[in-house]
C-alpha cells in the first residue's frame, strides 16, 4: 500500500490489514451515528470492509484512488441501504444506549458547577433526539460535515448527488435543529 492513500491490488494482506485497523474506528463511528445501534454498526463495518477487500482483489493492480473517500462512501451506502430496509425502525427514533453513556459519562470542564454538567447532557441528549427527526439524508449530510469534517464536495461525491442538493439537505438540517433546539439556547 502507498503513503498516497490509495489501495491497489499489489497491497498485501498485511497491508489491508493496516489499513482496516487504521479506518476501523472512524468507519465504526460513523455507522453508529448513522443506525444509532451497537450491533448494526458492527455488522455494517464488517460488510464495509468485506466489500473493501473484495475491491481490492478485483483491481486488477490499479489503485483505488482516495482509498479513505472511497470507504467512507461505501460505509455510508451500507448504513443507507440497512435503513432503507426498515429493519431499524424503533432505532432511528431513540438515542441509542453509547450516546446515553457518554451523557451520563460527561465530566465537567474546569470551573464548571453541576448545574452547568446538568444543562450540557441536556443540550447533548436533545441534539441527539434532534438528529435523529432528521431525514436519513439530512442527518447523513450533518454528520458528515460537522462530525467528519468532510467538505461539501466531498459529501457530494460521497453520497452521488451535486453540491447543490449537499447545501440543501444541509440548510434544511440546520433549519429543522434550529427549530427544535430554539428554546435550548434561548436561556
Amino acid at each position: 500500500m502507498s503513503s498516497d492513500r490509495s489501495l491497489n491490488s499489489g497491497a498485501t494482506i498485511v497491508d489491508f490489514e493496516s489499513w482496516m485497523a487504521r479506518e476501523q474506528k472512524r468507519i465504526y463511528l460513523l455507522c453508529l451515528r448513522l443506525l444509532k445501534n451497537d450491533y448494526e454498526a458492527d455488522s455494517a463495518v464488517q460488510d464495509v470492509f468485506i466489500k473493501a477487500f473484495r475491491a481490492m482483489e478485483r483491481s486488477n493492480g490499479t489503485a483505488i484512488r482516495d482509498a479513505d473517500r472511497w470507504l467512507t462512501r461505501v460505509a455510508v451506502n451500507v448504513c443507507m441501504d440497512r435503513l432503507r430496509s426498515n429493519r431499524l425502525k424503533f432505532w432511528r427514533r431513540r438515542i441509542s444506549p453509547d450516546d446515553e453513556t457518554v451523557l451520563l459519562n460527561l465530566k465537567p470542564a474546569p470551573g464548571m458547577n453541576q448545574e452547568e454538567l446538568m444543562i450540557e447532557r441536556e443540550k447533548i441528549r436533545r441534539l441527539n433526539q434532534s438528529l435523529n427527526q432528521l431525514s436519513v439524508r439530512q442527518r447523513t449530510v450533518f454528520i458528515l460535515r460537522h462530525e467528519e469534517g468532510k467538505r461539501l464536495e466531498e459529501i457530494a461525491e460521497i453520497l452521488g448527488i451535486d453540491v447543490g442538493t449537499v447545501k440543501a439537505h444541509m440548510a434544511r438540517a440546520v433549519a429543522k435543529l434550529r427549530e427544535e433546539l430554539r428554546d435550548l439556547y434561548a436561556r
